[in-house]
């Protein structure tokens, strides 16, 4: 027995231009617009599902993903359960930057367990003739991350990432939540860093 549907937070970063915004509308509202507006620090919608028999509200965090938006990253990647981390597969300097956005969040994010945080990358746009970036395997491997390409535009495993990363998300959710009930044990927080700014 459960106290409700279980809240699941997701975040989706990457580079401008990737189609965060466009994949979560597509999963969400179930539509695709060619005039998709760029996210403006952050969007959230959320949506609840089904998962294993149990109801889930997902918490969808789309980010801006322009240098001037980054300091909002603290307050927008704490608590997250899983992160899509998203890329356009035909612009190979989207791909290569994925490691820095993983590097990103897991320092502003600070989760409990680091090498354990549920990653899910997606590449978009398969619709599109010029890819550039051929397979991401390997280094979703490297990280232990599953993946997932399609295109938000033709409705192509955009289903298949989100609910893949909700079902990563809910075991996060359970696994911290058995953690911090353990009977007779005291689960202790690691202090906050004080990170000081770049100056340069």
């Amino acid at each position: 027995m459960t106290d409700g549907p279980a809240r699941v937070k997701l975040i989706l970063i990457g580079n401008s231009g990737v189609g965060k915004s466009s994949l979560t509308t597509r999963y969400v509202n179930h539509n695709y617009s060619t005039s998709h507006r760029a996210t403006i620090g952050i969007d959230f919608v959320t949506k609840e599902v089904e998962l294993d028999g149990q109801a889930v509200i997902l918490e969808i965090w789309d980010t801006a993903g322009t240098e001037r938006f980054k300091s909002l990253g603290t307050p927008m990647y704490r608590w997250s359960h899983c992160c899509l981390l998203v890329f356009d597969v035909t612009s190979s300097a989207s791909f290569s930057a994925m490691e820095e956005w993983r590097k990103e969040f897991l320092t502003q994010g600070d989760p409990p367990d680091p090498s354990n945080f549920p990653f899910i990358v997606v590449g978009n746009k398969t619709d599109m003739v010029n890819r550039e970036v051929s397979s991401s395997s390997q280094w979703c491997e490297q990280i232990g991350a599953q993946y997932h390409e399609g295109s938000a535009k033709e409705d192509v495993h955009v289903t298949k990432a989100f609910l893949e990363a909700a079902r990563a998300g809910l075991r996060q959710v359970r696994r911290l939540t058995s953690e911090m009930y353990v009977p007779g044990k005291t689960i202790k927080r690691r202090p906050r860093e004080t990170r000081a700014r770049c100056q340069c």
